[in-house]
């Protein structure tokens, strides 16, 4: 039997990356009693992060649906990611949500991410509950922050009843909240708050004819491909004919199998009434913004909109002397059919044919190398090339995307991050010490020259910065951005790295490999101290001779070698250098990997 609309709620949790969604996400699924006592997910946290990818960087990439029952009400949750890059996640799930939980970290207050996804909410009318988190932090500032999202609030409502939204205070870690700072020992308070002031889902439940909005795919081995979304008119059930409406086509399809969801779990039901989200089987060929409906003259719903891509990087086969020997996926077309599978779910990314292989535009480097690193962890052996950003052209002029950065460093690293930005040639916007006694700066840049500027400040301030970035519109190009960075040691043979050659390069520059690995020519082995790229032999052997042996000249001892991140790497290119990506290996090398062609055609530019 369906559930009444009226006790359904859909509440997506929003708020800037770490500010944190999926720990009070976590509290709610212990707290409704989701789990039996005796079950592992009660002694997890970050339960609803089930890729590799986000316990390892710790952040939410994919959003992610789960339901808890509490006091007779269904509650569908929707986790959605906070960091910027990911915000195509954030926009096609909000769709499905009739409420938010928006979520500000007592001692940070709104930040960009913030902005963006509130923006997004309140325009499309979501019921706001704001939720300030982390209140146990020795620098909160409690009344400021409120002060700071009321003047957030004033900015983006679209309607003046926006601006009354109920506010309550939480330590999501210890899974406790209440109406003011003086915490009741549990959550009571925010189910409450969903259920009262989260308000049931505008939907026809009388409808003969069926509307649902595919906001979300999913898939396994056994039924195959789920579509996900909110039945926004009618009823659903299984075995029932249905029609895929997609732009101006419209192709035939029955459901095969039809879920709700259960905690971290699905269960199969019959029937499934308006207001509810539900996965469906038997429609493969529905694609996300798709409209599922039955009905004599099926209509489609409005399809998502979606914030342009900002940042394009070249993907395609590996073409380096080592090719084929550590991936299982190697050739352009098994490259395409997987980059064909991403785009079915991975909506915000774009995807051209480029030479032998493609243009894989999406919205930042965090976007563009969790894919890539994605790939290499599923088998497929490629090469990429350096981030490029997208432009656009706006009333006859070439215009660059830019962006809104928000840093925040101790004060004795004020002086290098201001040296960094101002090489970036980024404008200051405002610059404040916060209650912490840390120095908070609001810069606008382009976003060609945020790449690399991450790794960076982490360098300068020793690990320390805590920098985002949202996107903040275009402006016409005034001088492309150049990246100045050192040359590189570059290898000019094939063979095995030798400890004996190593110790000598190392004069030459920081190198990124150790003794005993393949390298051949052309592949980049170090950043040089100059400014010039330098080729080196790194594979000579020592000449033994009777009178000169190994033991005479002592042990070689080297400097410990510079292991780059996969975003590190993409960061180091230049336009003549590619990156190698392999399920083992990351190398760096020149696209011309001839020494006396490269600088013929150095020579050429």
């Amino acid at each position: 039997m369906a559930l009444n609309k009226d006790l359904i709620r859909n509440v997506a949790i929003i708020a800037h990356v770490d500010h944190g969604k999926t720990t009070l996400v976590d509290g709610l699924l212990k707290q409704s009693h989701t789990f039996r006592d005796n079950q592992a997910e009660m002694q997890q946290t970050l339960i609803m992060d089930s890729m590799d990818q986000e316990h390892e960087r710790g952040i939410t990439i994919t959003a992610k649906q789960t339901c808890v029952y509490y006091d007779g009400y269904k509650i569908n949750i929707i986790d959605t990611p906070g960091h910027a890059d990911f915000s195509g996640e954030v926009e096609r799930t909000l769709n499905m949500a009739d409420g938010v939980l928006l979520i500000v970290d007592a001692q940070e207050g709104p930040m960009p991410q913030t902005k963006f996804v509130l923006r997004k909410a309140l325009a499309l009318k979501l019921k706001p509950v704001v939720v300030i988190n982390k209140i146990d932090k020795p620098a909160a500032r409690i009344e400021e922050v409120k002060d700071e999202i009321e003047s957030l609030f004033l900015e983006l409502a679209t309607d003046e009843s926006q601006l009354n939204y109920p506010i309550y205070y939480a330590i999501a870690r210890e899974g406790k909240a209440g109406k003011t700072t003086a915490l009741d020992n549990d959550l009571h308070v925010i189910f409450e708050s969903i259920i009262h002031d989260i308000p049931a889902p505008n939907v026809d439940t009388d409808s003969d004819s069926t509307q649902l909005l595919v906001a979300a795919l999913a898939g396994d081995n056994y039924l195959g491909k789920y579509c996900i979304g909110k039945i926004f008119k009618g009823k659903l059930k299984k075995g029932q004919s249905v029609k895929i409406l997609h732009n101006q086509e419209i192709k035939s399809g029955k459901i095969d199998n039809l879920f709700t969801y259960k905690g971290l779990g699905k269960e199969e039901v019959q029937e499934a009434v308006a207001g509810d989200i539900v996965a469906i089987t038997g429609v493969a060929e529905a694609n996300i913004g798709d409209t599922i409906a039955t009905g004599d003259s099926p209509e489609a719903l409005p399809t998502i909109e979606l914030e342009a891509p900002t940042l394009s990087i070249y993907i395609g086969p590996n073409t380096s002397p080592l090719k084929g020997r550590e991936g299982e996926f190697t050739t352009s077309r098994q490259i395409a059919e997987r980059l064909e599978r991403e785009l079915e779910t991975n909506i915000a990314l774009k995807i051209q044919p480029d030479g032998l292989g493609y243009k894989v535009s999406g919205r930042g480097e965090l976007h563009l190398s969790v894919l890539i690193e994605t790939m290499r962890r599923e088998g497929y052996e490629l090469e990429a090339g350096r981030p490029e950003v997208v432009y656009r052209e706006i009333d006859g002029k070439k215009c660059e995307p830019i962006e809104s950065l928000t840093i925040e460093v101790a004060p004795e690293f004020v002086g290098a991050v201001s040296q960094e930005l101002g090489i970036r040639k980024a404008e200051l916007k405002s610059q404040e010490i916060t209650s912490s006694g840390t120095t908070r700066f609001v810069y606008e840049i382009s976003t060609a020259a945020l790449i690399g500027l991450r790794n960076n400040l982490l360098t300068a301030t020793k690990g320390t910065v805590i920098m985002s970035s949202i996107s903040s519109g275009y402006r016409p190009v005034e001088e492309r951005y150049r990246p100045e960075r050192n040359g590189a040691l570059v290898a000019f043979e094939d063979g095995v790295s030798t400890s004996y050659a190593l110790d000598a390069a190392q004069a030459r520059g920081i190198l990124f490999i150790p003794p005993q690995v393949p390298v051949y020519q052309g592949m980049i082995v170090g950043l040089s101290n100059k400014k010039e790229d330098i080729d080196i032999n790194i594979c000579r052997e020592k000449q033994l001779t009777n009178m000169r042996t190994h033991a005479s000249d002592g042990a070689i001892q080297l400097t410990p070698y510079t292991q780059l991140s996969l975003e590190q790497c993409l960061d180091f290119l230049l336009d003549d250098e590619l990156l190698e990506v392999t399920p083992k290996s990351l190398r760096l090398r020149k696209r011309q990997l001839d020494p006396i062609k490269r600088k013929r055609e150095n020579r050429a530019n």
